[in-house]
């Protein structure tokens, strides 16, 4: 059984929260509201936790902030570099597997991607952050590639296009369904490489983002 002193020890910490959930708290308010929502008083109203304990977590609200433009990098990019360098075996499928992160909120998040964007329209340090992140993903996208034989140039100027199409969809906040989406994803493949993709690849993307072959009847055919 425990003490009276530990039990006084545990219920203090739990007082004070924890790291993960102030840090939880501010990538949702970031999300919700922007950076100027990113502070300390409503953060602890939000976490109903009193304003002295982030101060056990966090030197500072520029700590904090740190730690969200931490989570982003490894949120987005560092998961979008790793699905580009994933096996595949044709530039099609390499293409596919970065769509993935497109599809799949717990491996890119857009919002958090478009909160990154508009905070950085307010701070020249996180824009410098984002100038960085969009050039590894850039070079990412052209080393891809590039494994499948295809000249520096060629390689650059598609995977730009890859690039900036995706951010185009992030900034101007496009909505359609993912039944929508799924229907260009083999005409998007045939402009991006010039390839056909193979009817194989795509049923192995639908399936795994949890999409039937039954719903896209009318979908231009893979083959």
């Amino acid at each position: 059984m425990n003490s009276p002193a530990t039990r006084s020890k545990t219920t203090a910490k739990a007082d004070k929260g924890s790291l993960q959930a102030w840090l939880d708290a501010a990538y949702e308010s970031l999300k919700e509201s922007g950076v100027d929502a990113v502070r300390v008083m409503p953060l602890a109203k939000k976490l109903n936790l009193s304003r002295t304990s982030f101060y056990w977590y966090f030197e500072d609200r520029e700590a904090l902030l740190e730690a969200l433009i931490g989570l982003w990098k490894s949120k987005n990019t560092d998961t979008l570099l790793a699905h580009a360098e994933a096996y595949a075996e044709s530039i099609t499928e390499a293409i596919l597997n970065v769509f993935d992160c497109w599809l799949n909120p717990t491996l890119f998040d857009s919002q958090f991607e478009f909160a990154m964007r508009s905070w950085a329209l307010q701070s020249a340090e996180v824009a410098l952050q984002l100038q960085k992140a969009d050039e590894q993903r850039v070079q990412a996208f052209k080393r891809m590639f590039e494994r499948f034989g295809m000249s520096e140039d060629a390689a650059f100027t598609r995977a730009r296009c890859i690039y900036l199409t995706q951010i185009g969809y992030i900034s101007l906040k496009t909505q359609e369904t993912t039944v929508q989406r799924m229907r260009y994803i083999p005409e998007y493949l045939r402009i991006f490489t010039g390839e056909e993709p193979q009817p194989r690849e795509l049923e192995r993307f639908y399936r795994r983002n949890g999409l039937c072959l039954e719903p896209l009847d009318g979908m231009p055919s893979p083959a």
